[in-house]
């Protein structure tokens, strides 16, 4: 497994859980419905790319790719905007609202994270019959 990647992703999940936790047995006291729900959404995004990431170390120890490289910063960065953009948000029981418009760039990234992720797959095999092609 690829240390950074692996790192990373490993480090997110712990944190993506101590999150879910917080919202599922703290938050409920601080904040209203509709910012609870969002904090859920954020850890729950937080939590799929987390294991996004670990895919990203597997696939880049397998086969260094820079796509392998792109799709580990997209889900990095994604994650930190999106889910970083709406713990805010729920954290300040939607005063902060203006960080609404960092949410869909974050969006953004993650998705280009799963389209690299894909492409550094695709690209991985090395047996022509693996890959869908013909000899």
């Amino acid at each position: 497994m690829n240390r950074f990647w692996g790192c990373t992703g490993g480090i997110f999940g712990a944190l993506a859980v101590a999150g879910g936790a917080f919202g599922a047995h703290g938050l409920k006291k601080i904040v209203g419905p509709d910012a609870l729900t969002i904090f859920e959404t954020a850890a729950r995004y937080h939590m799929y790319h987390s294991l996004a990431i670990l895919a990203v170390a597997l696939l880049a120890h397998a086969k260094p790719s820079r796509t392998s490289r792109v799709a580990g910063w997209c889900f990095l960065v994604g994650t930190l905007l999106f889910s970083g953009s709406l713990y805010a948000m729920a954290l300040s029981d939607m005063a902060w609202r203006f960080l609404g418009a960092v949410t869909p760039i974050g969006g953004v990234f993650m998705i280009a994270g799963w389209i690299s992720l894909a492409i550094a797959a695709a690209k991985s095999s090395n047996n022509p019959s693996e890959s869908g092609e013909s000899a």
